[in-house]
């Protein structure tokens, strides 16, 4: 099979290589997955599970990607819960060989059910910018109707899930970005947009949450307008600040199935719209992951027709 490595970290992006692979195979409570897209975060090129196992072993060359829509092809011992040429869409293990591939083995947990009715493409663009909203949203910012969220980078395939989940759960949401981001965030849901490059943060005033995706200066003055009680929610490592009388949590996106469930079924009602920002081919992939221009939203590689 074909399938997307990486060897050198240095290198980023620019040294991933299009290489033959042996067809995984499954092991206990695993499935196959016949891959048909692919979401791809250029950020995990940083992370140490890209290159290194559980025990801190060099597990290179291995193969980025931990999004994924495809089928069913094989169950291992033990599996239950899915069936052979069943859609699926889900969040591969992060130490784990991953989904830009043909094929991929996984655990059966970190899958759902895709529907009939929702592309392999939106599909791909879901796992990681969904379930990262959700969770930052509702399970670590414990996020109630008539809130005001401060969502950053709300034009990135995060962002926009956290301005619409928001909105739809009743918060009042601002979102930042790039003054050339202003439409796209008010067309995604929110009600007021701040542009971090010429407005000033702080007239913001007070707020009950803040969705943080960029961390640094950025976050040390949201974490001064969170009012008592609030939380700072922040997906770039533990907070370097802590709101005075409020609560700062980082976390890793975990996959949850009923989440996924959840996430999909708004997509389906015309309630959560997709973030995609390219669509390219696996065998064009390296080239989509070093683009010439800044482009907003996810980056999917449809790796069948």
């Amino acid at each position: 099979m074909k399938v997307i490595v990486v060897t050198d970290q240095a290198a980023g992006t620019a040294g991933m290589k299009l290489v033959e692979r042996p067809e995984p195979e499954a092991s206990i409570n695993d499935v196959v997955v016949q891959v048909h897209a692919s979401g791809f975060v250029n950020t995990e090129l940083g992370w140490p599970s890209t290159w290194t196992d559980r025990r801190d072993r060099d597990r290179t060359p291995s193969i980025p990607g931990h999004e994924l829509a495809g089928v069913v092809t094989a169950l291992g011992y033990g599996t239950t819960g899915l069936s052979v040429g069943q859609r699926v869409f889900g969040l591969a293990d992060w130490h784990r060989d991953g989904t830009l591939a043909e094929y991929i083995a996984m655990e059966a947990r970190n899958l759902a059910p895709l529907p009939g009715d929702v592309d392999f493409t939106v599909g791909a663009s879901l796992p990681i910018s969904g379930l990262t909203a959700w969770q930052g949203l509702f399970q670590h910012g414990r996020l109630q109707a008539g809130q005001s969220v401060l969502a950053h980078g709300a034009a990135g395939a995060v962002g926009s899930m956290a301005t619409q989940l928001a909105r739809e759960a009743g918060a009042y949401v601002i979102g930042t970005g790039r003054a050339a981001d202003r439409q796209r965030v008010l067309d995604f849901g929110a009600n007021e947009f701040v542009d971090l490059e010429n407005d000033a943060l702080e007239d913001v005033g007070g707020v009950d949450l803040v969705f943080d995706v960029i961390g640094g200066d950025v976050q040390k003055r949201s974490a001064a307008l969170i009012r008592a009680g609030g939380t700072l929610v922040t997906v770039v490592g533990p907070a370097e600040s802590r709101p005075a009388e409020g609560l700062a949590v980082d976390f890793v996106v975990e996959s949850d199935r009923a989440q996924l469930s959840e996430i999909v079924q708004r997509v389906r009602d015309g309630r959560l719209r997709t973030n995609i920002g390219t669509v390219s081919t696996l065998d064009d992939a390296v080239a989509a992951f070093n683009p010439t221009e800044r482009i907003s939203g996810k980056t999917i590689i449809r790796v069948r027709p």
